[in-house]
C-alpha cells in the first residue's frame, strides 16, 4: 500500500501500481479554512501541476462567493443587509442559496444555511460540564430561520428579513467546491482524479493502473480501524461525525452538529456517510441525518435511491445500505 492519507473520517487509499503512460500527481493544501488533497492523473507532470493550480484557483474562486467570514464576498454583503435591504447576487450564489432551502424544506428545517447566526452558547473544547440553561437555548435561536430567507429569482436578490440574521455554507460549501473543481478538471480532459475537501469527495475515473479510487471509512469506535472501503469511479462520498468534536455531560454526548430548530446539538448517531453523483447533495444528507437521527434520517435517505448510506450509532451499530 502506498499511502493511507487521514481526512478525519475519511481515509484516501492509493494502492502501488507499476508505471503508466499518465502520472498521478497529489497537493495537500489549506483552502476555505480546512485541509484540501486535490489528486489528478494526466498526460504528464507538467499538465499535472499546472491542472492542480488550476483546481486551487476555481475553489478560491468559490470561497471569494460564499465565505461568510471574508468582509468582501457576497455572502457577507447580505449578512451586513440583513433586515436593511436585498442584495443583488451571482447567478452560482443565488443557486447554491437555493439549494441550501430546498434541504431546509426537504428537513422541515432540521438542515438550515441560517444556523450560522446561532448564538454560541454551546463549547465543544471539554469545558462544558453541565447544560446551558432552556431559556439561552430557547434565545440561541431567534435570529435563525430559513423562512426568512427571501429569494427573488428575477433580480437575483436575496434579502434576510430579519436584523441579526446571517447565512453560511459551512454545511454543503465543501461538497459543492469539490464537485465544482471536478467537472473544471473533466472540461479540461484531465481523465480522472479526486478532489478531497477536508472528507467531502469528489471522485472520477480511475488510478492510472485502472483501478477505482478506493475510499475507507473510519471507525470512531476503533482507533485505526476501517468500518467499510467504497470503491468508486465517477462518485461522491461525504460524512458529517460527532466523535472528534462534541461534550459530554452527565454520560450523555452532545455533537458539535447543531439542530437549527431546537438550540439542541445532535444526539443518536455519531457518524453518517453518504455515497452518490453529487458531493454537494451527500454533504446535505449527512449533515440533515446527523440532527434527524436514525429514524427520520433513515426515512429521507430512502426516498433518494441513488445516494446510499452508512450509519454509525451512539452505541456502535452500523447500518448501511451501501456495499464494501
Amino acid at each position: 500500500m502506498k499511502s493511507l492519507k487521514n481526512f478525519s473520517h475519511l481515509f484516501l487509499i492509493l494502492l502501488s501500481s507499476p508505471m503508466f503512460a499518465q502520472v498521478e500527481r497529489s497537493r495537500l493544501v489549506t483552502l476555505m479554512g480546512s485541509k484540501f488533497e486535490i489528486t489528478l492523473v494526466d498526460k504528464d507532470s507538467l499538465s499535472a501541476e499546472k491542472n492542480i493550480d488550476k483546481s486551487i484557483d476555481e475553489i478560491q474562486r468559490i470561497e471569494n462567493l460564499i465565505s461568510e467570514w471574508n468582509p468582501k464576498t457576497q455572502i457577507s454583503e447580505v449578512n451586513r443587509n440583513a433586515g436593511i435591504k436585498s442584495v443583488k447576487v451571482d447567478a452560482e450564489v443565488f443557486a447554491l442559496t437555493e439549494k441550501g432551502i430546498y434541504f431546509s424544506k426537504l428537513t422541515d428545517g432540521a438542515f438550515d444555511i441560517s444556523i450560522v447566526a446561532m448564538d454560541k452558547i454551546w463549547k465543544f473544547d471539554d469545558s462544558m460540564n453541565k447544560l446551558p440553561s432552556e431559556e439561552s437555548i430557547k434565545n440561541s435561536v431567534k435570529n435563525v430561520g430559513y423562512q426568512n430567507i427571501i429569494l427573488d429569482k428575477n433580480n437575483s436578490t436575496i434579502f434576510l428579513k430579519n436584523k441579526g440574521m446571517k447565512i453560511g455554507f459551512g454545511s454543503i460549501g465543501k461538497g459543492y467546491a469539490a464537485d465544482k473543481t471536478r467537472e473544471l478538471m473533466k472540461s479540461f480532459g484531465v481523465k480522472a482524479g479526486i478532489i478531497n475537501a477536508s472528507g467531502d469527495i469528489s471522485t472520477w475515473g480511475t488510478q492510472p493502473d485502472g483501478k477505482p479510487w478506493a475510499i475507507g471509512i473510519n471507525n470512531p469506535f476503533k482507533d485505526d480501524k476501517i468500518t467499510a472501503v467504497l470503491y468508486l469511479n465517477e462518485n461522491a462520498v461525504t460524512t458529517s461525525g460527532s466523535y472528534e468534536k462534541y461534550a459530554e455531560i452527565q454520560g450523555k454526548r452532545y455533537s458539535h452538529i447543531m439542530n437549527p430548530k431546537t438550540g439542541y446539538p445532535s444526539t443518536g448517531l455519531t457518524s453518517v456517510t453518504v455515497v452518490g453523483p453529487n458531493a454537494t447533495m451527500a454533504n446535505g444528507f449527512s449533515t440533515s441525518i446527523m440532527v434527524l437521527g436514525k429514524k427520520e434520517g433513515l426515512k429521507l435517505i430512502k426516498k433518494f435511491p441513488e445516494y446510499q448510506y452508512l450509519l454509525i450509532t451512539d452505541s456502535g451499530k452500523i447500518i448501511k445500505s451501501l456495499n464494501d
